[in-house]
């Protein structure tokens, strides 16, 4: 995609007898990344009486897995990204949402919809019970009980106290925050920072790890950075920092903020995401989500050597 033209060149490929395309979701790839799935899927899927060629993608799970990909690449996709951007279906310009409003196909060539963004999104508050919590994650597609749920709910109900309002999208955030696909060996238990003009910032954490509080305090350039330091003093992790990046979930001042960031370590590079109405809360639960991939990581590859060790003797 190096001169952006790799959808354009998918398609041209596509109608003149091509049966395969090689793409990535989100346009993923080296240097300028690959075609994007999505905008082929899209066209095509838009186009059919100009193509008259399907997929068997859903492409109702569109939106969900490119954001699934986001998360664990810490790849943030850009605002005005066709088709899973925050802004690919938003209307700004005045006479934009008056056409919208009366003629829906006027500026949308698809619907939100057909992309899995639905648009009876239900709001929730601080009185919304379990019961009614459950059903809506299970609605999104979520399927959580015992501890899990709970766990769910209890930050669900954490996130209500500082939002007047809760939307899919927080909701969405709070369980990949929650549901890890790797074992938590830590936890971030409490974090106090304290910064300000003419003030050296630093931070107390304490984190659990195997269920044993462990607590330290450090100084950083900023309240991020302090929390990272102490978190590190706690773990004795030896990682280096190599990318991060903040994106809002919501709008508004008490929007939930999402946090993918990058480490080095042992030659790994490894990703990381958290959330929070706090972004220094979210920056340290990103940066323990990534050294709990760490430590899941580094346990697998100590089994095979283990395991290789065994079978040659």
């Amino acid at each position: 995609n190096d001169l952006g033209l790799a959808v354009a060149n998918s398609i041209a490929g596509v109608a003149a007898g091509a049966r395969q395309v090689e793409c990535t979701i989100n346009g993923l790839g080296e240097r300028a990344g690959n075609a994007a799935l999505e905008e082929i899927v899209m066209a095509l899927y838009v186009r059919n009486d100009l193509m008259g060629i399907g997929t068997n993608i859903n492409t109702k799970e569109i939106t969900r897995t490119s954001r699934l990909v986001s998360r664990h690449t810490g790849m943030v996709v850009q605002a005005n990204k066709a088709i899973v951007g925050a802004n690919a279906f938003a209307h700004e310009s005045g006479i934009h949402q008056d056409g919208v409003l009366k003629h829906r196909q006027t500026y949308e060539i698809m619907t939100p919809e057909s992309v899995g963004l639905e648009s009876n999104r239900m709001v929730l508050g601080r009185h919304s019970g379990r019961h009614g919590f459950k059903a809506r994650i299970e609605q999104l597609g979520y399927a959580l009980d015992g501890d899990e749920l709970q766990r769910a709910y209890e930050r669900f109900l954490a996130v209500a106290d500082k939002k007047k309002e809760v939307f899919d999208e927080d909701l969405t955030a709070i369980l990949e925050d929650e549901v890890s696909d790797v074992p938590e060996v830590y936890r971030l238990d409490y974090l106090h920072c304290l910064s300000g003009t003419g003030v050296l910032p630093s931070a107390t954490v304490r984190i659990m790890i195997n269920g044993v509080p462990h607590q330290e305090s450090a100084w950083g350039d900023g309240p991020v950075d302090a929390a990272f330091n102490a978190i590190n003093k706690v773990v004795g992790a030896k990682v280096e920092l190599d990318r991060y990046a903040i994106q809002a979930v919501t709008s508004g001042t008490d929007a939930i903020g999402g946090v993918n960031l990058r480490i080095r370590a042992n030659g790994h590079v490894i990703g990381g995401h958290g959330t929070s109405t706090d972004i220094v809360e979210a920056s340290a639960k990103a940066f323990i989500d990534a050294l709990n991939r760490l430590a899941f990581l580094q346990k697998r590859t100590d089994r095979n050597a283990a395991t290789e060790v065994h079978e040659t003797v």
